[in-house]
């Protein structure tokens, strides 16, 4: 692999998965995130130009680092270059996922 690591990290938000870049990810001082920085994005060629990846740019324009919960990350690869960024968009759907949490607080102790 190069010197400087490329990271593809596939995550989900709401309903959308997200296929973002990035040279730096790790585990957050903060419970149950992943920080991911330094995005990574294509360079402009020309005139054609691709909504999708506009879609992330502009989502993301000045955002240095983000956190994302652990149970959201799909996958982090490392990969010699970047890709085209996206956001995939769930087809409508009349099924609810169950939520999850990585963390349960506890509750009041059961009364007997």
């Amino acid at each position: 692999m190069s010197k400087d690591p490329i990271f593809r990290i596939v995550f989900t938000n709401g309903s959308d998965t997200y296929e973002l870049y990035a040279r730096e990810v790790g585990q957050s001082d903060m419970y149950g995130f992943i920080e991911i920085a330094d995005f990574v994005f294509g360079e402009k060629s020309g005139v054609v130009i691709d909504p999708g990846e506009e879609k992330i740019k502009n989502e993301f324009a000045g955002v240095n680092s983000t956190y994302i919960p652990m149970h959201h990350v799909i996958r982090i690869d490392e990969v010699e270059k970047a890709g085209v960024q996206k956001i995939r968009s769930a087809p409508e759907s009349t099924v609810t996922p169950f939520p999850s949490s990585l963390y349960t607080p506890p509750g009041k102790p059961v009364e007997e």
